[in-house]
Parts: structure tokens; sequence; C-alpha cells
């Protein structure tokens, strides 16, 4: 009898072991709650409060993880049409296209990819061969700028820094940072997606613990009443 407690209180140990994820502790599967209450020397009440506990902080990480991919999927758009708008400007360089002077800005913050103004090109309608941005000069401003025919964009690095780079080497950072940015959204995603498998793990625990122990209350109460009659 000993041997076989012993396996069993092994098998469920090693089928319990909670796994981390990038900081993120595991849940507990609980097969057999007196186990569990046994090895974690605790009453039901100090169990639960401890699950609920762990429940509320994972409900916080899950709103900081869903904010930041919702920064995200706001800014990998943006890089995009960064990247677009520096394609049209190489494309458009030596072909007598951009015949006026102008500069167009973007706004890159590493990590964070913060675009500042909406930076657009399209023909003029009184010269087709013109080409034509309008950019953000403040909040619900904008201006038109005639693009001269030039070598390089301004970046804006956060922080009050900007720096001008080639056509090259915009196109590198912006494809980094691109890069970077959907890298990050899908860890984001596998991070959420195991932080909601612990969450309903969880949740089952939480209810099995209860349940566990209404069921231990209603035997030691038929048990009292048998005694009784």
């Amino acid at each position: 009898m000993a041997s076989t407690s012993i396996e069993t209180t092994s098998s469920f140990s090693s089928q319990t072991t909670a796994t981390e994820r990038r900081g993120i502790p595991g849940a507990q599967f609980v097969e057999d709650v007196q186990t569990y209450l046994s090895q974690l020397g605790l009453d039901v009440n100090s169990a639960l409060a401890f699950l609920q506990e762990r429940l509320q902080q994972y409900k916080l990480v899950e709103m900081k993880l869903l904010a930041q991919q919702r920064d995200l999927q706001a800014k990998i758009p943006d890089i995009e049409k960064c990247l677009d708008v520096v394609a049209t400007l190489q494309a458009k360089k030596g072909t007598g296209e951009m015949p006026f002077s102008g500069v167009i800005f973007f706004e890159i913050i590493y990590l964070d990819f913060q675009l500042g103004g909406k930076n657009t090109s399209e023909p003029s309608p009184s010269s087709p061969s013109d080409l034509v941005a309008d950019f953000e000069v403040s909040e619900g401003i904008y201006s038109r700028a005639r693009i001269q025919d030039t070598d390089s964009v301004c970046l804006w690095l956060g922080a009050n820094v900007m720096l001008e780079y080639s056509y090259e080497e915009a196109t590198s950072l912006l494809q980094k940072n691109l890069d970077n940015a959907k890298a990050s959204l899908e860890v984001l995603i596998a991070d959420l997606q195991f932080l909601r498998d612990q969450v309903t793990i969880t949740q089952v625990t939480i209810a099995r613990v209860y349940n566990w122990d209404v069921h231990q209350r209603r035997v030691r109460q038929a048990s009292t009443v048998a005694k009784d009659s």
C-alpha cells in the first residue's frame, strides 16, 4: 500500500509541475484535490484565496499584453506606409518627376514604432509628373510639399532626435523595425494563448477545490446524522 501511495504522488507531481513562459508562471492542473492541498500545506479557504489571487494576476498581465498587441497592430500598417513612401521616392529619383523642393519626415521609435503624420504621395491634379506629399503639421492641420529629386529622407527617432538617411538606409531601418514588430506581435499572440490556458486551468482548479470542499462537508454532515440516529 505504501508503495502504491508513493507512486500516485510521484505521478501527480510530474503531471502538474508548473511551466513558465517569458516570466508568466504556469498553472497546475489538479487531479487530486486532497493531495494538492497536502502538498501546499493549505486548507480549502487559503487555497481558494491563493488561486483567486493568481487568477487576478493573470488577468492583469492579460490586460497589459492586449494593450501591447493593439499598439503593434496599429503601428505595423504605419511602418508599411513609410516603406511605400520611401520606395515611391526612390522609384521617382532621376526621372525628372520631382521638380520642386520639399522634405518628407517619418517618425519612428524603435520597438514602439510611433509614426508622426499621415504621409501620402499622389500625382498633382495640375501636373501629373509632380510628386506631391501631404504631411501633418499639427493635429488636424496638414500641409502639402512638392518634392525635389533627392537622395535622402529624414527619420524621426524620438527623444527630439532626427537623422537623415539615404533611401537604402531608410528602407533597411524601416524593414528591420517592421520585421521586429511582426515578430513581437507573434510572440505576444503566443503569450496571450499561453496566458488564457493558464486562466482556464486556474478557473477549473478553483471549481474543483470548491466542489471537493462541498462534497467533504456533505460527507461529514451525513456521517454526523448517521451517528446521531
